[in-house]
């Protein structure tokens, strides 16, 4: 898995880690803030694509702000799957600001045991 392209010209791009594990791969996105219906997870062409937005939160009354490091707006992180994944099972949740995608790998491209025989 190698991620696709990075697009210079969006508001921001979320911290991803990549993990790989009993069978599967994890992708764990830091969506801080954002709501499950502002993002947006799809594959096409072997592609993963993970979508969305964070929105600026409503200024308040209360004072002027001194300091805003929190970043907002549209972002777009691609990933190749290539053909080692079982597309039809990709799963994803999304709990505590972690967006959290499941890519199973096939069972083509499972480690398999070969079972030597007596000649």
């Amino acid at each position: 898995m190698k991620l696709v392209r990075w697009y210079p010209l969006q508001d921001w791009v979320p911290p991803v880690d990549i993990l790989e594990r009993d069978g599967h791969f994890v992708i764990r996105a830091e969506l801080a803030g954002m709501k499950r219906e502002d993002m947006d997870v799809r594959i096409e062409n072997g592609v993963l694509t993970l979508r969305g937005e964070r929105k600026r939160e409503e200024t308040t009354q209360e004072g002027q702000a001194f300091r805003t490091e929190r970043v907002y707006g549209a972002f777009t992180r691609s990933f190749s799957l290539g053909t080692t994944v079982d597309a039809s099972k990709i799963s994803a949740t999304y709990r505590d600001g972690v967006l959290e995608v499941t890519v199973p790998k096939a069972e083509t491209a499972k480690p398999k045991s070969i079972e030597i025989k007596a000649a």
